[in-house]
């Protein structure tokens, strides 16, 4: 989710990832739901158990969204997900995908939100390799798919 910097690496910038804050309509209904960014103190917060690039970056934007105001924590975004649409509380998803599935509302969709750029990176000496170069190749496709950018070339 960073720019490469390393010469010998083959990347491709697909696109932007969109994220915000979600909940299950459950959970809204027995906590209430936030208004501002101070409202969520109030609330039980999904987040990363380890302190990870995107916290530090996120929570220079939003100073609330760090590892001490989480209620439940874990490194796995599926389990995030799993607690968000369970009902636990509110957690960041993808736009896309909190899209796609009708059980999760955005919180404070004009306060908090989020992108981070995504790119497809190999090492140049697999450039050769046919099976990496497909799979390279078909990744980049898809993923400009799901972030709606539709530039070509490596």
């Amino acid at each position: 989710m960073t720019p490469p910097t390393q010469d010998v690496l083959l990347a491709t910038r697909v696109g932007d990832v969109m994220l915000g804050l979600h909940a299950h309509p459950a959970y809204l209904e027995r906590r209430g739901t936030p208004a501002t960014l101070g409202d969520l103190s109030a609330h039980a917060l999904v987040g990363f158990d380890t302190e990870t690039p995107f916290l530090r970056t996120a929570r220079s934007q939003f100073t609330s969204w760090s590892r001490d105001n989480f209620t439940h924590r874990s490194d796995s975004d599926l389990a995030q997900l799993a607690l968000i649409r369970a009902g636990a509380g509110i957690g960041v998803c993808q736009m896309a995908l909190a899209q796609r599935t009708p059980s999760l509302v955005q919180v404070l969709p004009g306060q908090w939100a989020f992108t981070l750029t995504t790119w497809v990176v190999m090492h140049d000496d697999l450039r050769t390799s046919p099976r990496c170069r497909v799979t390279f190749d078909a990744l980049v496709q898809g993923l400009r798919r799901y972030t709606g950018t539709h530039a070509s070339g490596a």
